[in-house]
């Protein structure tokens, strides 16, 4: 009997030097030989401090820059520890049209957003045309912002829902999260149409931010597997050095 537990000891210790060390450690100095930047998270630096990384989406608010796609990863969205997407299918009505829930001071707040609500801000954010069945007045605040609650509310009424058209298509991935929540790029078609808040935000002409988007745009890779992308941390640091806000 000890003449097979030392067999084993000894395997397990033989494989766990291979497999633990041995292994791990010649793919770690390959990959920081070969690809250094990747192998160190793909890191982003602006003046000596790393800023984001080229593979994590991060949110951007402000009008002067791009948005990035929307984010169900964590309570805040672009959390690298609670990757995940929605899980929600293309029939689910909580998908599209938003849920509300009460909070610990039993206040009504939004549970889910929902596709319908988000298509309505990027709208009013990048003043695309719209027709709506009832004025976007009655589902403003006191302070005059869009109250989300009210407009998710209205989307899920049984007789009579608010219905929302834009007059101009809107891009899926400006209104639907990636199934990872991390996805830090957007669609050309989706840079564009924002350009024109970004240029209007920054006081310079429409061609300016529309020469950088090109500028960022990677095309397939190989030239024919997936589509083209912008990647929006990119393209807004280029912004904040090539058109400084005036």
């Amino acid at each position: 009997m000890l003449k097979e537990l030392k067999i084993g000891f000894l395997m397990m210790t033989v494989m766990t030097v291979i497999t633990g060390l041995a292994y791990p450690g010649l793919i770690t100095a390959i990959a920081q030989v070969v690809f250094p930047d990747q192998a160190n998270g793909s890191l982003v630096s602006v003046n000596g401090q790393v800023v984001g990384s080229r593979l994590i989406g991060q949110n951007f608010t402000k009008p002067e820059y791009f948005h990035p796609r929307p984010s169900v990863a964590g309570t805040s969205g672009y959390d690298p520890t609670a990757s995940g997407g929605t899980n929600l299918g293309p029939t689910s009505a909580k998908l599209f049209n938003g849920t509300t829930k009460l909070d610990d001071r039993q206040r009504e707040v939004v549970d889910f957003d929902g596709i319908k609500d988000r298509i309505v801000h990027y709208c009013i954010d990048n003043e695309i045309p719209f027709e709506s069945s009832r004025p976007l007045d009655a589902f403003r605040d006191a302070q005059g912002a869009l109250d989300d609650v009210k407009l998710i509310k209205a989307f899920n009424e049984q007789q009579s829902p608010l219905t929302f058209t834009p007059k101009t298509p809107i891009p899926a991935d400006a209104v639907t999260s990636s199934a990872s929540g991390l996805d830090p790029h957007i669609s050309p078609r989706n840079a564009q149409i924002q350009a024109g808040r970004v240029a209007r935000a920054r006081g310079v002409p429409l061609d300016q931010v529309q020469v950088l988007i090109a500028k960022h745009t990677d095309e397939r890779t190989f030239g024919f597997l997936g589509e083209p992308t912008v990647n929006v941390l990119e393209l807004n640091l280029a912004l904040d050095v090539q058109i400084p806000r005036k």
